[in-house]
């Protein structure tokens, strides 16, 4: 009976997902013919793995870089919006949780094309910082800043809600305790709520970090022309590349490991119940 139950959503599983990436690593194992770019041949050797860790290093450093700052960056933005939201905003709160996942109603491309109009040469933060000097190139698009900064907006959402969650289960009782024991509001946070919302700050950190760090859009339209993201090679080598379909897909598998290993340590550390 229960293997009955399971079974719907095990081929739902198996369907769209174990056999897409069964067909995924097929590819990244085989090599092309040298007279015909288009064509494949399986030879069950891992050298597009080794190509992948080697002549894309730099690609998959630099992802996670701007994916860690993206993150960081996002954490910092989202934790005091979500602290006003579940203990200051009373009756805002309805709007604010509005604001924050309007976002999602808009298409992310759109969303990242906008962000390329904001910090646009001829834009009031170009000008505005340009006037005090601020800015030694005289830009803002086309250098790892508008990336970061359209990572850290894209992704802003992904943190904000599971701090609030956690926020807004906290036990309201133990906060005021702090109070009634002498303790200044810094000592408080520090001690009590920061502690107590850690389960939601983990958790967005990885749905910040995870998108982030495999995101072409922003780096595609914000970013310089030189020096991309691990997602922009693989987008090239699939569409752009004659004859890329096999080290896209070992990127695209490595990428995966890696993020995977990231998860796992995690889990490791901290548990699975963090997470809920």
């Amino acid at each position: 009976m229960a293997f009955l139950l399971m079974l719907p959503g095990l081929l739902w599983l198996g369907l769209f997902f174990v056999l897409p990436l069964y067909q995924l690593f097929e590819v990244s194992l085989q090599s092309r013919y040298p007279d015909f770019p288009g064509y494949y041949y399986r030879d069950l050797n891992f050298h597009n793995y080794v190509q992948a860790l080697t002549d894309y290093a730099p690609h998959f450093a630099r992802s996670f870089l701007y994916a860690g700052l993206a993150t960081f960056f996002a954490f910092v933005l989202a934790y005091p919006l979500a602290y006003a939201m579940a203990f200051k905003a009373g009756k805002w709160r309805g709007l604010m949780m509005i604001c924050v996942i309007a976002p999602f109603f808009t298409s992310f491309i759109l969303r990242t094309f906008a962000w390329a109009q904001i910090l646009a040469d001829e834009g009031f933060v170009v000008r505005f910082l340009n006037f005090f000097h601020l800015l030694p190139n005289g830009h803002i698009v086309n250098t790892p800043i508008a990336v970061i900064a359209g990572l850290t907006y894209n992704f802003l959402p992904f943190m904000v809600l599971p701090i609030y969650a956690s926020l807004e289960r906290a036990d309201a009782r133990v906060i005021e305790a702090g109070g009634d024991l002498y303790a200044n509001g810094f000592t408080t946070f520090r001690t009590v709520t920061l502690p107590m919302s850690m389960p939601g700050v983990l958790a967005g950190t990885l749905l910040t970090f995870i998108p982030a760090a495999g995101d072409f859009v922003n780096m595609e339209l914000l970013g310089p022309q030189r020096g991309k993201m691990v997602g922009n090679v693989i987008n090239d080598q699939f569409l752009t590349v004659p004859g890329g379909y096999p080290i896209a897909a070992a990127l695209s598998f490595t990428l995966m490991a890696a993020i995977l290993v990231l998860v796992f340590l995690y889990v490791r550390r901290f548990g699975t119940e963090e997470l809920v």
